[in-house]
């Protein structure tokens, strides 16, 4: 195996295979960055059994300068890999295995020779494409997941709460998190008249997004094992989360007793000024609504209290008083993106829904908390 390529890019494309890479996987061979040669492209693959990335670079490309001497492949300790590279100090850098599975990585006057793991030890991944697939503007995707998964569970006792569940049918995609104390659900039509219902990883999401580029399309093709996203020469897969969803819509009032309109910087800015008083360290904040006024506040034995006032928009209803945690609501509000929200009560104990004014595709659930003073 031997090949030149521009470090630049080879740099970018090990650091983006590497999100996969776990260094506590219990498999050796998958701490490290698989590369095949081919005779006019070269395949990265990173993985940790659960989420897998793939890119390829072609020679047709000319800002990757790929030149293939000879074809072959091996796995190399993606830490070691990332950091050779990084540190070579060349336009051009190659890549050739001198002897079994020691590799020469060189540049200029600088070389490294490191022992790499044969290809036959990485364990075979499926990559095959599923058939159902729809796409998506990746400024989109990235929304979707932005403003639902926070909502998911940290805790592995309900492995299905750690997923978003995206299921679509009739020309609509619902995407829903929940961690059974709070609930994001969003809602976008498709163009695609796709049938499915699975529940992908929070993790492998937050990966996605954090390698998606603005302006692009992504091709998201899925199967009842599996979710793959296509972006240009990157390919992202997950597995999926087994289990069945519980079904959430119940949840969701849909009559109110109570709805105020307030601008959402004026509420982020009163939570998070209260929020620094916690008891066992949560912080629980009140409010208390009335067509005049809404005021926030909190109260520790141990701390002490604070309380500020905010004029709303608007208020219909009777009074209501409602604690709940600062934490979920301030969460909740921030990925909507409003200059000005709705929240709606049905009830002191029941519930909440907060919803931006002006795009109704997105709605954020709370429950309230019962305290006694």
């Amino acid at each position: 195996m031997n090949f030149k390529i521009s470090k630049k890019v080879f740099y970018s494309s090990l650091q983006t295979v590497s999100r996969a890479i776990s260094s506590n996987s219990p498999i050796p061979s998958l701490t490290g960055v698989k590369i095949d040669v081919l005779e006019d492209s070269i395949i990265l693959t990173g993985s940790d059994s659960d989420i897998s990335i793939q890119k390829t670079l072609t020679a047709e490309e000319e800002d990757i300068r790929l030149v293939v001497s000879e074809t072959g492949s091996i796995v190399i300790e993606a830490k070691y890999i990332l950091e050779i590279v990084r540190k070579i100090d060349a336009d051009d850098i190659d890549v050739r295995i001198v002897d079994g599975s020691l590799t020469k990585i060189s540049g200029n006057n600088a070389k490294f020779e490191i022992n790499g793991v044969r290809a036959s030890d990485y364990p075979t991944l499926d990559f095959t494409k599923p058939s159902q697939s729809f796409e998506l503007d990746a400024d989109e995707l990235v929304t979707i997941i932005n403003q639902t998964t926070f909502a998911t569970s940290d805790k592995e006792t309900r492995p299905v709460l750690t997923g978003v569940n995206f299921k679509a049918s009739e020309g609509k995609l619902v995407c829903t998190a929940t961690d059974s104390y709070r609930l994001a659900k969003k809602v976008i039509d498709l163009n695609t008249d796709s049938t499915f219902n699975i529940t992908i990883p929070a993790k492998s999401l937050n990966e996605l997004a954090k390698i998606i580029e603005k302006d692009s399309k992504v091709e998201i093709c899925v199967s009842d094992k599996k979710a793959q996203f296509w972006i240009d020469q990157v390919l992202i897969q997950t597995r999926l989360i087994d289990g069945f969803y519980p079904e959430t819509q119940r949840l969701i009032p849909t009559v109110f007793e109570n709805e105020l309109i307030v601008d959402s910087r004026d509420l982020l800015n009163a939570i998070d000024r209260a929020s620094f008083i916690k008891n066992d360290g949560v912080s629980i904040i009140r409010l208390a609504a009335t067509p005049e006024k809404l005021i926030i506040s909190t109260r520790s034995q141990e701390v002490g209290s604070s309380m500020e006032e905010i004029i709303p928009d608007s208020y219909e209803g009777k009074g209501i008083n409602i604690s709940f945690s600062g934490r979920y609501v301030y969460e909740a509000i921030r990925v909507l993106n409003a200059s000005t929200i709705r929240v709606s009560f049905s009830g002191e104990m029941k519930p909440f829904i907060i919803k931006n004014v002006a795009d109704d595709s997105i709605l954020q659930l709370v429950l309230p908390v019962r305290t006694y003073n």
